[in-house]
C-alpha cells in the first residue's frame, strides 16, 4: 500500500476512455475521500492535458484513508474509481509538516498551525517568481529566503499586466468567455510551488490578478473566473497554502459582489486552507466582506507612496483601528514599500530604512499577526537591470540575484530574530504606553510604534528616528527589564531596569531607528 507522510501531498492519476472539447466546462470528477475515523473530504480531480486527470488530497489523519471518484456521465475512466493509501507519521524538521496547516487562532487575530503553535506572516513578494525564475534559480532563492527569516512566499498564478506570457509564448488560458486551460502552462509551475514547502515556506498564490486589461480578474467574466480559479485551488490546493483570491483590486461598490459571489462559488463553506484579498494601495475592503464565510483575514497594502497622506492612512488610519470592529479576524500589510522602488511623491527609491519603518510599524498597529516585505528586483523577477512590464514609472530593477541579498531583506532576518526572542502573539496595539507621542497626521513620519501584552508584562515600542521616548510606566508589569534593539544589525543593548510606575524618559543610542523590548519575566 502506498505511504504518505500527514500534511504532505497525495497524487493520483486517472485516464478518461474520450476526448473532450472542453474539459474545464464538460467535466467534473468530484473525489470523496474518507478518513480513517470516518470523516468524509471531497476534492475536485483536475485536468492535465489529453485524458489525464489528477487527484491532490493532503491526509491530516494518520490511519488508512479510501477514496472514490464521483462523475456524472458513463465515462468508466473518471467514474467509480477508488484505491487507499496510508497516512503515516511525519518524521522530518519541516515546520509545514510537523504543525500541520495554517488556521486562525482561537481568538480569530492571529495565525497558527493545526497544533496551536503560532505562525508569524513574514512574506515575500515574489510575484513573477514562479512564473519566470529558472527551477535552478528558484531553489537559490527560496533557500536564502529561508536562511533569512522569511516564512511565505506571495506570487501570481497566472500570465498579468507584468507577465504576458512565458518564454515560449504560452498563456494559462485562452479566451474571455468559455476559457480554454494550457496545462503545460501550469506543470512547468506544479514544481516551484512545490519547492515552497520544500524549503518550510507557505505559498501564497494570488489566483486572480485584478488590475490591467489582461489580468484575469478584470478581462474575464464571473463565470470564468470561477473556472480558472477554481482549476488552480484543486491543481495546488493539497499543498500548505494561504490562498489571495484577488490582486491589486478594486473591490468597493458594486465590484464587492462580484468577488463576494466568486468566492463563495470556489471556496464555500468547506475550505480547508486560508483565505484573503490584496486590494490596491490605501484601499480598505474589510467591510465589503467581513460577513463572508470564505474570508479569513484582512489583507490590505499600504503601497509605494512616502507623503503624507500615505503615510498617515498607514499609522492614524483603518489598519490603526480595525481592533475595534466585528467579527475579529487578523490584520496583515500584504504590500508596504518595496526596497529600490521609486516613491510615488518624491520619485527617489525607497531604502532600508523605509522598508524597516514600514515592516515595525504594521506589525504594532494591529494584533501582531505578520507583514509582507517587497524588493524591486525580486517582484518582477528582473534578470538585468531593467524597467518592469506595464510599470513604467517604478524605475530600474535590479537584478533579482542581487536584491536577494539586499540589506533590506537582511533587516527582515533581524526582525525575525527579535520577534522569535519574545511571545509576540501576545501583542496588542497600546499608544497609552507613550507619554507623549511626536508624530501627528501632518507628522507621520515621527509616528512611534507600541505595543504590549494585555498584562503588561511585555512591551515593544519602534522609534523611526533617535532621540527620547517617553513611557507611563504604570501599564507595565514592574519590575521590568528593558533592552534596545538595533533593526538595522540585529544587536542588543541593555537599557536598564524599570521599578517606578511614573512617567518614564528614555534616549535612543543613537539617532538611528530602534525597537525597546520591556519584559518582566
Amino acid at each position: 500500500m502506498i505511504t504518505v507522510p500527514i500534511f504532505t501531498v497525495f497524487e493520483a492519476e486517472l485516464t478518461s476512455e474520450m476526448d473532450y472539447d472542453s474539459p474545464l466546462w464538460d467535466v467534473t470528477v468530484e473525489v470523496i475521500f474518507t478518513s480513517p475515523s470516518g470523516k468524509r473530504h471531497v476534492v475536485e480531480a483536475f485536468w492535465d492535458g489529453g485524458r489525464t486527470w489528477r487527484i491532490r488530497f493532503s491526509p491530516d489523519e494518520v490511519g488508512e484513508w479510501k477514496w472514490e471518484t464521483k462523475y456524472s456521465t458513463d465515462d468508466r475512466g473518471l467514474k467509480g474509481r477508488s484505491g487507499s493509501f496510508r497516512c503515516v507519521p511525519y518524521e522530518g524538521d519541516n515546520p509545514l509538516y510537523k504543525h500541520g496547516p495554517i488556521r486562525l487562532s482561537d481568538d480569530r487575530r492571529r495565525l497558527v498551525f493545526s497544533d496551536g503553535t503560532p505562525f508569524l506572516w513574514l512574506a515575500d513578494t515574489a510575484w513573477n517568481g514562479v512564473l519566470k525564475a529558472k527551477p535552478g534559480d528558484w531553489e537559490r532563492y527560496l533557500e536564502k529566503r529561508r536562511q533569512q527569516g522569511f516564512t511565505v512566499i506571495q506570487f501570481v498564478s497566472t500570465h498579468w499586466r507584468a507577465f504576458p506570457q512565458d518564454e515560449n509564448g504560452e498563456r494559462a488560458y485562452t479566451g474571455t468567455e468559455r476559457i480554454k486551460i494550457n496545462p503545460r502552462f501550469f506543470r512547468k509551475l506544479d514544481p516551484k510551488v512545490e519547492a515552497i514547502n520544500r524549503h518550510g515556506l507557505i505559498a501564497a498564490p494570488v489566483i486572480l490578478w485584478a488590475l490591467g486589461d489582461i489580468s484575469p480578474g478584470v478581462a474575464l467574466k464571473e463565470e470564468d473566473a470561477i473556472k480558472l480559479a477554481g482549476y488552480i485551488v484543486a491543481r495546488w490546493g493539497a499543498y500548505q497554502v494561504i490562498w489571495i483570491l484577488g490582486g491589486d483590486g478594486n473591490y468597493k461598490g458594486e465590484r464587492a459582489e462580484r468577488w463576494r459571489r466568486i468566492g463563495r462559488a470556489v471556496f464555500g463553506d468547506r475550505h480547508d486552507r486560508l483565505v484573503t484579498m490584496h486590494p490596491g494601495g490605501r484601499m480598505w475592503v474589510a467591510g465589503e466582506f467581513r460577513d463572508e464565510e470564505w474570508y479569513d483575514f484582512i489583507g490590505y497594502q499600504s503601497g509605494h507612496g512616502d507623503g503624507v497622506d500615505h503615510l498617515s492612512w498607514l499609522v492614524f488610519g483603518p489598519p490603526a483601528r480595525e481592533r475595534s470592529k466585528e467579527p475579529p479576524r487578523p490584520v496583515i500589510n500584504l504590500e508596504p514599500n518595496y526596497e529600490a522602488h521609486l516613491a510615488y511623491q518624491s520619485r527617489r527609491p525607497f531604502t532600508a530604512y523605509h522598508v524597516r519603518r514600514a515592516l515595525y510599524w504594521s506589525l504594532l498597529i494591529s494584533p501582531t499577526a505578520g507583514v509582507t516585505y517587497g524588493h524591486h528586483g525580486v517582484w518582477f523577477w528582473a534578470e538585468r537591470p531593467e524597467v518592469p512590464t506595464d510599470h513604467p514609472h517604478s524605475g530600474v530593477a535590479p537584478p533579482w540575484h542581487e536584491a536577494i541579498g539586499s540589506e533590506g531583506a537582511r533587516c527582515v532576518g533581524h526582525l525575525r530574530k527579535l520577534f522569535d526572542s519574545i511571545p509576540w502573539w501576545k501583542l496588542w496595539p497600546a499608544q497609552e504606553l507613550l507619554a507623549e507621542q511626536p508624530g501627528t497626521p501632518q507628522e507621520p513620519h515621527k509616528f512611534i510604534a507600541a505595543a504590549k501584552s494585555e498584562d503588561g508584562s511585555l512591551a515593544v515600542i519602534y522609534t523611526p528616528m533617535g532621540g527620547r521616548i517617553m513611557l507611563n510606566a504604570a501599564l507595565l508589569k514592574l519590575p521590568a527589564a528593558a533592552r534596545w534593539f538595533n533593526p538595522r544589525t540585529g544587536e542588543w543593548r541593555e537599557a536598564g531596569n524599570i521599578v517606578e510606575p511614573g512617567v518614564l524618559k528614555l534616549r535612543t543610542p543613537d539617532d538611528g531607528d530602534w525597537a525597546l523590548v520591556i519584559s518582566a519575566d
